[in-house]
């Protein structure tokens, strides 16, 4: 655990995962006196979240971390989807934008790694083993009240700004009284790691089936990601789980494959308003949370970060009066409220396409027309995440 002598910082992050990470990189060459309350002492070794979209690998490149990433990472460069077993299409990704004209696909405890080992060699402060207890919100700033467990010490911090990056279950944006409001869906899936025996190789596969999606994604070099859409939520999942839906949907054994996670997800959509006011920001999860079908989740909090870092220096740096920096505060959970409805419709158009049907002829029609005419241009672009901030689908 990093130690600390100045009590106050410009800016306190409550949150050292992956969008906390990145927004303290962002801070530090933006020259903003910031610290970061992490209550873990290492990344979770849970793969969760892989796919790093092309619109987070251009804010790589622009603060310098892109490099160690491109290294680490598998290129999906194309989508193939099938209807059961036949082929209805594909969406190459060379149709979209450069640089990045793939998806990059890491475990997201080595995602947190290497954006730890980034945010140190740039020289910035994560607090390890601190656990927020407390906000003090005052008009002329916030004293902070977090435990260190290294030495099971009730400590103190002030700061002028405060950003919840503590996830869904956040206790900045309790603290701050800002709403949360949104629900579950009846969507259920299993997922797991296996070792990769099939054929795709560094493409991802989604097999939009009549009992449900099944999707797969190169996970290394060697392994790869299932996805299974399930009738309910299984408390207690198994491989047998995944494999008998697999070999009765497809046709595909896993049975000799070794399995490396496995982990039942249900689906979940909640919207903080405001998502920022005053001195607390929220970003990533405590600010939205979206179904994880799509990848968009950590994609977004990193487009967070990015546009927070910006409203930060702009205010540290432009010299505003005061009104203008309340007014640039809820601009920026305007714009992160914009994103994130896009975010979520996205998500809902891919589970909806997803799910069990009994007659699944006209949705197969549908994805051959979106795969095989001029609009394969327009879906590389939504599934992509290319103009999630613009808030066109």
């Amino acid at each position: 655990m990093d130690k600390i002598n100045n009590k106050h910082r410009q800016v306190v992050v409550v949150g050292g995962g992956p969008v906390g990470l990145f927004l303290g990189i962002c801070l530090q060459q933006s020259g903003i006196d910031f610290v970061i309350l992490e209550r873990r002492n290492e990344p979770r070794s849970h793969s969760r979240s892989l796919g790093i979209h092309p619109v987070s690998l251009e804010l790589f490149e622009k603060t310098g971390i892109i490099e160690a990433f491109l290294q680490e990472g598998i290129k999906i460069e194309k989508g193939v989807a099938f209807s059961d077993s036949a082929k209805l299409g594909s969406i190459p990704f060379r149709y979209g934008p450069g640089p990045y004209r793939f998806v990059l696909s890491i475990p997201q405890y080595r995602t947190e790694q290497l954006l730890r080992e980034a945010l140190a060699k740039v020289g910035g402060t994560v607090l390890t083993g601190s656990e927020l207890t407390g906000l003090d919100i005052r008009e002329d700033g916030i004293e902070l009240k977090y435990h260190d467990s290294d030495n099971d010490h009730q400590m103190e911090l002030q700061a002028d700004f405060v950003v919840g990056a503590d996830g869904k279950n956040s206790l900045v944006r309790s603290e701050a009284g800002f709403k949360f409001e949104g629900g579950s869906y009846s969507d259920t899936y299993i997922m797991g790691d296996f070792t990769d025996n099939t054929v795709f190789e560094s493409d991802a596969a989604v097999f939009l089936t009549q009992s449900g999606v099944i999707e797969c994604f190169p996970l290394s070099e060697t392994h790869r990601r299932w996805v299974v859409k399930t009738e309910s939520y299984i408390t207690d999942p198994t491989r047998s789980d995944i494999e008998k839906r697999v070999a009765v949907r497809i046709g595909h054994d896993l049975g000799e494959q070794e399995n490396t996670m496995l982990s039942s997800f249900g689906v979940q959509r909640y919207l903080a308003d405001p998502i920022a006011d005053g001195r607390i920001l929220l970003a990533g999860d405590a600010a939205h949370v979206i179904s994880p079908i799509g990848g968009q989740g950590m994609n977004l909090g990193w487009l967070d970060a990015w546009d927070l870092a910006r409203t930060l220096d702009h205010i540290y740096h432009k010299n505003d009066a005061k009104a203008d920096i309340r007014d640039r505060v809820k601009r920026y959970g305007m714009r992160r409220q914009k994103a994130a409805r896009n975010a979520i419709r996205r998500a809902e158009f891919n589970m909806k396409l997803g799910r069990a049907k009994r007659i699944p002829l006209f949705r197969n029609v549908l994805i051959w027309v979106m795969l095989n005419t001029p609009l394969r241009r327009l879906m590389v672009r939504l599934f992509t995440m290319r103009g999630i901030e613009k808030g066109w689908f």
